[in-house]
């Protein structure tokens, strides 16, 4: 499945060179009317990043979140500063179809068992952004700016005990740079657990890109900058790579 993704700061649409709020770029669109465009253009589900949100969870744009969850004919995937079970109940109780949770199941495992538990596997995307060190994939938290003790296989295997369905993987040299994805890692990771729906974020530039993914069996793939800078079109994307 290919995932069109927006991230949101203040209501704009916006794009972060490897995180890095003082990297921003802002698009002049219309958060709605871009999601409109997207689904009809085929897209199966839309990921936003409420950028906002993860600064400070105070600051979440829950009324353009519901606004853009109505607006919407394709389920809507969404993360920034998830920090609690509340977080994620407020959010599904929205409308919203998957919520991204990063840190916060890093830190707390069992807060991460227990949201795949009691909302489902369906309910929750854990979001991994990965560093290597040494060749080994670490996850990253707090925003990229530390590296956890944690492999992404240390995690998988703990989360796929709950039944976990959805992983994003970040690889954050990639993320913004438009310079390619790490099809290594992501064929490595999905031959460890094929069974997972493992989203692959960062990077993608080409159709080119796209192709080498796909024909790696990657089952999902976020496309970011790559659609709002004109690099490829939704429905050219989706030509090669159509949703199942």
């Amino acid at each position: 499945m290919l995932i069109p993704a927006l991230d949101l700061i203040d209501g704009q649409i916006v794009r972060l060179k490897q995180g890095d709020f003082d990297q921003k770029t802002v698009f002049d669109l219309d958060p709605v009317a871009k999601v409109k465009a997207y689904c009809a253009q085929g897209a199966a589900l839309i990921h936003l990043v409420d950028l906002d949100g993860a600064k400070d969870p105070k600051e979440r744009q829950l009324g353009l979140i519901a606004e853009l969850v109505a607006a919407s004919s394709c389920p809507i995937q969404t993360g920034g500063g998830i920090r609690s079970y509340h977080d994620v109940e407020e959010l599904l109780e929205l409308g919203v179809s998957r919520v991204v949770v990063g840190s916060a199941a890093i830190k707390d495992p069992e807060l991460g068992l227990k949201l795949l538990t009691e909302f489902g596997p369906d309910a929750i995307t854990l979001a991994l952004d990965v560093k290597l060190i040494a060749g080994v994939p670490m996850v990253a938290t707090h925003g990229w700016l530390k590296v956890s003790d944690h492999s992404v296989y240390d995690l998988l295997a703990q989360f796929s005990s709950a039944g976990l369905k959805h992983v994003l993987i970040t690889d954050i040299a990639k993320d913004g740079m438009m310079q390619g994805p790490n099809s290594e890692l992501y064929a490595q990771i999905h031959h460890h657990y094929p069974k997972l729906d493992l989203i692959a974020s960062g990077g993608i530039s080409s159709l080119e890109d796209l192709k080498i993914l796909k024909n790696l069996g990657i089952p999902s793939a976020v496309l970011g900058k790559s659609l709002l800078t004109g690099a490829f079109t939704l429905p050219e994307a989706l030509a090669l790579w159509p949703n199942d």
